[in-house]
Order: structure tokens, then sequence, then C-alpha cells
């Protein structure tokens, strides 16, 4: 029995393979629709985010891991916090990596309390893995229906094609305005390098 093709450039899965979903041409966007983890949403929720520092580096695909926790460390995350982050970020980069062949990646780990990226928009890489883990999650619209804004869940993740793959992008998406509500978001964003 032949399945019909999706009305929509979107593919939500239940689970982390269902990430590769955009490897198909018409995928703008594959979402894995979960919820942090308990005890990493526990962890995430009681971070000082005024104590850690950004972090904007390389690392490989391979032992994301170990490169994870020294980048955390560097930057202020602690113990618990940090090996729950590195372990998250290691199955996130290797799945990313999985779809992209990426040998290296380049790893995003920000406090944000601005509009940061307030126009709707596609980026200009392949493919760009994100993830809220504290605070509103990243809005996004079907350019077929504008009008209509979703938004992912704290947790969900969403690997949005990029410019470098889709002339005509049919997707786009953006922060969430938060500018002066006093709201942090804590976003991690995952691209091949």
């Amino acid at each position: 029995m032949a399945t019909a093709a999706p009305t929509r450039p979107v593919a939500y899965g239940d689970d982390i393979t269902g990430l590769k979903a955009v490897s198909d041409p018409g995928c703008a966007l594959a979402i894995w629709d979960r919820a942090l983890p308990p005890s990493l949403a526990r962890l995430v929720a009681a971070l000082d985010l005024a104590g850690v520092d950004d972090i904007d580096a390389l690392l490989p695909a391979a032992d994301a891991t170990v490169a994870a926790a020294v980048l955390l460390g560097a930057a202020g995350y602690e113990g618990k916090t940090a090996a729950a982050l590195a372990h998250e970020i290691a199955a996130l980069a290797d799945a990313l990596a999985a779809v992209t062949i990426a040998k290296r990646l380049r790893l995003r780990l920000e406090v944000v309390d601005t509009d940061a990226c307030r126009r709707f928009h596609a980026d200009l890489v392949t493919i760009r893995l994100l993830v809220t883990l504290r605070g509103p999650g990243t809005q996004w619209i079907d350019t077929a229906a504008p009008d209509v804004v979703e938004q992912l869940p704290a947790g969900a993740v969403g690997l949005f094609k990029g410019r470098r793959l889709m002339d005509e992008p049919t997707v786009l998406h953006r922060s969430p305005p938060i500018a002066g509500t006093g709201v942090h978001r804590l976003m991690l964003v995952i691209d091949p390098a």
C-alpha cells in the first residue's frame, strides 16, 4: 500500500531517529517532539544563567561528550549539570552527524534575553539543530501559511534545512519575542562545520 506524500514540509518523530526525515528532499523541518529528560529539566531549571558564559566552539562529532564536557566546565557549568548537558549535546551531535555525515560540528550554547532573531528567516547553513533547554521555544512558519505561527516546546528538537540546501525555503524560524519581559532562554544550536 503506497503512502501519500506529506502535505506539509514538516515531519514529526517520536524519537531521535525521526530527525532523519530532514534528508527527504521535500522536508524542510524535522521535529523530535519530546520534553527534556526530567533530570536534565530539573538541573537546567535550577541553573543560575548569570553564572555561565556562552559557548561557541567547534567539536569533533566522534567524541562530542568529552569535548562538550571541557567546554561546559570552562563556561562555568558544574557537576551534574555539566555532565547531563554533555550527554545531551553528544546525543544530539550524534544524530546531526548521522544525517549530515559531518566530522566536525559547531556548537553554540547561549543565554538569550533579547529578540535575537526577531524576523522569520532561514539560516545560511545546510542544516541547523535547534533546541530550547529553558524558556520559550523557537517559533516557525510554513511559507504556504505564513500567518500560522507554530512554536517548538522547550526540549523539542528541530532540524531546520538552511539556504544552502533550499534556495526557496518552505519553513522559516525566529526567536520568540522576549525583549524586556525578564524571560531568559537557554538555547542549544548545532551546525555541521
